[in-house]
């Protein structure tokens, strides 16, 4: 069992006693591990399907359009009328609660994109037709996995970083630090401008 040092648990203690801090951490981390699961909320693909007494399961492999009938060995549009009618007519399909991945556009909308919400599109569209529900619960997975890769490795570097200069310090140290206080003086949006150009 860990044992947390005094400072530490009156830190925790005083954490918990903010009931809206502590409150936020539960839903953020809900939001969180519920956006681990996208695929099995927000897809374009079925969970499950029973074709002709066989089993299929397009989540996790993939499946052409002969598969289930169909005329091409392309890959398979669940969402195409055609291929749905083929197979509900001798099966069946078991679909995710959203039935839009983050980059499906939906064709068959009542109005021009940017649709409003409605039953099948919870959240409404973009304006290129994508259901908004499905893109934040993928793009809220990327930010904090984002956030948090990012997090471990400017550790990561700031240890080795502060390693060498107590190791080595003098010369050493003094450029480090001379180093640190340039790189902490640059405009962060302009090194993120020429970063993402790089990379």
């Amino acid at each position: 069992m860990i044992q947390l040092k005094p400072l530490t648990r009156k830190r925790l203690q005083h954490f918990k006693a903010n009931k809206r801090g502590f409150f936020s951490l539960i839903v953020f981390l809900i939001l969180f591990f519920v956006s681990l699961g996208a695929e099995f909320i927000a897809n374009d693909k079925p969970y499950f399907i029973h074709f002709r007494g066989e089993s299929y399961f397009p989540v996790f492999k993939t499946y052409t359009d002969k598969s289930f009938g169909g005329d091409f060995d392309t890959e398979a549009d669940y969402r195409d009328p055609y291929l749905k009618d083929l197979i509900e007519k001798e099966g069946w399909m078991l679909w995710p609660p959203i039935r839009y991945s983050y980059a499906t556009v939906n064709y068959d909308l009542a109005m021009p994109a940017p649709s409003r919400p409605d039953h099948e599109n919870l959240l409404g569209t973009d304006d290129q037709g994508r259901d908004v529900l499905a893109r934040i619960i993928y793009g809220f997975r990327i930010s904090v996995l984002f956030g948090l890769v990012l997090m471990l490795i400017s550790s990561f570097v700031g240890i080795i970083a502060g390693a060498v200069q107590g190791y080595f310090g003098g010369k050493v140290d003094l450029y480090f630090q001379r180093f640190i206080e340039i790189w902490s003086g640059l405009p962060t949006l302009y090194l993120l401008i020429i970063l993402s150009s790089i990379v």
